[in-house]
């Protein structure tokens, strides 16, 4: 015996089946830039000199400053729809624009030198996933894992520090004609610390300290992207 459904309720099922099974309007590959305002933070600090075959130690003091100025970055990355209301991204992101530069100084026996440094080639690798906001919209989180070098010089030596960290995110991205999107977030990364052992020779002696590195970063981003 066959059993026919009534015609409203047959479509009635066949828009839920449908909708339950709905992509969101973000899957896919896309490519975004952005540009905004970042604030570093960073740590110096170090040991006292050491003096081979002596328990004597010279002190040495540093310090570092903040900066914050313009940064930007340039991102890849694949959306994938994980059910009707929400997504998974991952992507990769480069910030192409150094820093603005901050001051550091080192105090040895009264005498103080300075120099300063800027963030480099940062990049951050990252999970961002998201919730529909209607057809258009996507609010967002990121967690990712993030490096950048830190270049210092003094007089006319350089020297450049790579550190590594966590990276942790929001934002909103919003369809504003066909496939292109305006999007802004917050972001902030934290970078581990970068350990340098220094050796010196003074006359029959060598002299050892070292100095370890750190930063927090800040940075409030706006842009425009394209889904593929």
């Amino acid at each position: 015996m066959k059993y026919h459904l009534p015609l409203g309720l047959a479509i009635a099922l066949a828009t839920l089946a449908t909708s339950s099974f709905a992509q969101s309007k973000f899957e896919g590959f896309y490519g975004q830039i952005a540009v905004g305002y970042e604030s570093i933070s960073p740590t110096l600090t170090n040991t006292p000199i050491a003096v081979s075959g002596s328990s004597t130690t010279i002190p040495l003091s540093t310090s570092i400053s903040s900066t914050s100025g313009a940064t930007g970055n340039v991102a890849l990355g694949y959306t994938a729809s994980i059910n009707k209301d929400f997504t998974l991204a991952i992507g990769a992101e480069y910030y192409p624009i150094n820093s603005q530069s901050g001051n550091y100084t080192s105090t040895l026996a009264g005498k103080t030198s300075s120099g300063t440094y800027q963030k480099q080639n940062a990049y951050n690798i990252y999970l961002a996933p998201g919730m529909n906001v209607g057809t258009d919209g996507l609010a967002y989180l990121k967690v990712g894992y993030t490096g950048a070098s830190i270049k210092s010089t003094q007089g006319n030596a350089s020297s450049t520090d790579n550190l590594t960290g966590y990276s942790l995110g929001l934002g909103y991205k919003q369809f504003f004609a066909g496939n292109w999107y305006g999007f802004g977030e917050a972001n902030y990364f934290s970078y581990g610390n970068s350990v340098d052992n220094q050796r010196a020779s003074a006359g029959t002696r060598t002299l050892s300290w070292s100095t370890t590195l750190n930063a927090n970063v800040y940075n409030f981003l706006v842009g425009v992207g394209y889904k593929f």
